[in-house]
């Protein structure tokens, strides 16, 4: 039975409460001049069982009474908000029922979807031009409501004298994937957030993609149909009375000063990095260098923004290409699980609009608004994206954007918006064949947009190769970690999450003059060992990435300068992946245009080594039309054999360089 109680002994029992507990809080607020006093809900259980309970069964009432109790005060005009509200309470939005109606509820979710900051309504003083009688009509729907009648008989025309308004923003909050079970689909709620909870402070806290627990009171909301008449169902609604973030973003993650001791005692074991790297996946056997750049990964480099406005991001993007059962996903899955912050989503079933953003019709409060993509979701944290090869080239087009600028641009129905995600990308994909082709080199074998992969810092093939030793090695470790089932991390998860958010919180390491000389060279060393054969070793953007490595090995020790250990940890990271993946064997250099471009160096030599064959077979017979015979009898001279030049005569009609009017005849467009 639903408690009840006489509306001046609440607001007496109120004021009790209030003069106990909160009053140098209230005289402190009036100070301020902030119109909010948030009160914690065990307190008043404590203090007044009876109160507490009716506070969740009437909550309008109860608000409105403690919001009269502090007038008493002298804090007119107060808004009173509740915050920690029992289990009782807390209720999954799949789980909301009619029964849940005007009761105070505490709903967790993630925010998809945001309306815009809208004035709204909330009572309406009218004048009856008969008698001259003044009326106060509250607004509570979302249709704005006249008086039905004045005392002297009149119905209708009465005139608008003055309306309140408020500022209202509505939410939609899903349900978090981690509460899910099988094959269920996350459902969704609209929250209606009015006064300071849309301020510009706590407007933040409500970010797509930030995850909240409103407390509020579930309303219905009238359906009216296309007919024009009423609905029988109703949508429901929660009206919420405060906001909380649950702590999600490193830059949000408080630290005490206990564990403040113990990370910095732990930053000076001379282990550290093998315990860090030891903890990344204690479950998954071997790839010590993978787990080494992936804990970089986690530290991040300093993202820098130049006085010329230009931004150069700090975040690092690994890719990680290997045979079926290298463990691949299972990597992808425990970092989301270190990560401060992470998004796991699959190729296959993932969109453009669902990695960056869309835009939707909002229903609610009229109009369009934004809803955002995974990349965006994970702002300030980690996406990985497994089975990369699976998603469509379309597709794959609107990652370039947020990889390398790290914003989101979007220009659809009248709204034009960038939206920011400084995000690091860690994604898993297989090779064209679905196992690597030990005779075909690696380059070849990754079927993914050039300009995508050349955005990732660093890039792992792995190989499943048998080798009688290591099977017997992985082999035992498997079986073991199958027969104990606990695997125990060198740094527990909690812990080794706190450090990575204490390193990226307070560390800003600054590139000593050794790191700088140490990196020059080996650019510059890469650069030089081109010679003839015109391969591009390493560009400007691996320079980039190995500052930004740097400066996470800097970071992991929580060291204000970058040294020459960092700098030569960075580099050998960065060497081991070229030679795997950009090595050109007929030239025996590393050629970066392997995977960065379509066509390899010492390929594109060879079409340049055609075109010039054209061109002098043209001057020397003046001749336009020329016979394949005699390109190819040129070409073989040259060192060419006669399957290379159909392949870059084939290549060359393609690009529209030359064409064939007649079989057997060439010429130059």
């Amino acid at each position: 039975m639903e408690p009840v109680l006489e509306t001046q002994d609440m607001i007496r029992r109120f004021e009790e409460f209030f003069q106990r507990e909160y009053y140098s809080l209230i005289l402190e607020q009036i100070r301020k001049g902030q119109k909010v006093l948030v009160v914690d809900f065990p307190k008043l259980a404590i203090n007044d069982p009876d109160l507490a309970e009716y506070l969740l069964e009437q909550p309008e009432e109860a608000i409105k009474g403690a919001e009269l109790a502090l007038e008493s005060f002298d804090a007119k005009g107060f808004t009173t908000r509740f915050i920690k509200l029992p289990d009782s309470s807390r209720v999954m939005i799949r789980n909301l029922r009619s029964s849940h109606l005007e009761r105070f509820l505490l709903v967790e979710g993630v925010v998809r979807q945001k309306s815009d900051v809208r004035p709204q309504v909330t009572s309406a003083v009218f004048e009856c031009p008969s008698c001259g009688h003044e009326l106060r009509v509250l607004q509570l729907d979302t249709k704005f409501k006249e008086p039905s009648k004045c005392t002297c008989g009149r119905k209708d025309r009465f005139r608008l004298l003055s309306k309140e308004l408020v500022d209202a923003q509505a939410l939609t909050l899903e349900e978090a994937p981690e509460q899910l079970e099988g094959g269920e689909q996350p459902k969704r709620i609209r929250c209606f957030l009015k006064n300071d909870l849309v301020s510009s402070m706590s407007e933040k806290k409500t970010n797509p993609g930030n995850r909240i627990i409103v407390h509020g009171i579930m309303k219905e909301v009238p359906v009216t149909l296309r007919a024009g008449g009423q609905s029988t169902t109703f949508d429901i609604m929660l009206d919420a009375n405060s906001v909380q973030t649950v702590v999600e973003d490193f830059t949000e993650i408080v630290i005490s000063e206990e564990e403040e001791a113990q990370i910095k005692e732990l930053s000076k074991d001379p282990k550290l990095s093998a315990k860090l790297v030891d903890s990344v996946a204690p479950g998954i056997y071997g790839h010590e260098k993978i787990k080494e750049a992936l804990i970089l990964q986690l530290f991040g480099g300093i993202r820098k923004k130049r006085d010329d406005g230009v931004v150069t991001r700090g975040d690092m993007h690994v890719l990680l290409v290997g045979d079926p059962g290298a463990a691949k996903s299972q990597m992808l899955k425990r970092m989301s699980v270190v990560a401060p912050k992470a998004r796991y989503v699959t190729g296959k079933t993932t969109s453009g609009a669902g990695m960056s953003a869309t835009v939707v019709k909002d229903e609610f409060l009229q109009g369009w608004s934004l809803e955002a993509g995974a990349l965006v979701l994970a702002n300030k944290g980690h996406c990985m994206i497994d089975e990369l090869d699976k998603m469509t080239k379309e597709d794959t087009w609107a990652m370039h954007e947020a990889l390398e600028q790290q914003t989101v641009s979007i220009s659809k129905a009248n709204i034009q918006a960038t939206l920011s995600c400084e995000t690091s990308v860690l994604a898993a994909a297989n090779p064209k064949w679905g196992r690597f082709d030990p005779y075909d080199t690696i380059g070849n074998q990754i079927n993914l947009p050039t300009t995508l992969i050349n955005r990732f810092d660093l890039i792992f093939p792995i190989k499943d190769v048998p080798d009688p030793k290591n099977d017997e090695r992985m082999a035992h470790f498997i079986l073991e970690l199958h027969k104990n089932k606990i695997v125990t991390p060198s740094i527990e998860s909690a812990l080794l999450r706190k450090y990575i958010a204490y390193a990226r919180q307070h560390i800003t390491p600054i590139l000593s003059d050794e790191a700088v000389s140490e990196l020059q060279d080996y650019f510059i060393k890469m650069r030089s060992q081109a010679g003839a054969s015109r391969a591009i070793p390493i560009s400007a953007r691996q320079l980039e990435g190995l500052v930004r490595m740097s400066e996470a090995s800097a970071k992991l020790r929580l060291d204000k300068r970058v040294t020459i250990k960092d700098a030569r940890r960075a580099i050998e990271l960065l060497d081991f992946c070229l030679r795997q993946v950009a090595f050109d064997e007929k030239t025996g250099t590393i050629d970066i245009d392997r995977i960065a471009t379509e066509i390899p160096a010492s390929q594109r030599n060879k079409i340049v080594l055609v075109k010039e064959i054209v061109i002098e077979l043209e001057r020397t017979t003046n001749k336009k039309e020329l016979s394949i015979e005699e390109v190819y009898k040129v070409g073989q001279q040259k060192g060419l054999t006669q399957t290379e030049l159909d392949e870059i005569i084939e290549k060359l009609k393609r690009s529209g360089d030359i064409f064939e009017p007649k079989r057997g005849v060439i010429s130059r467009v």
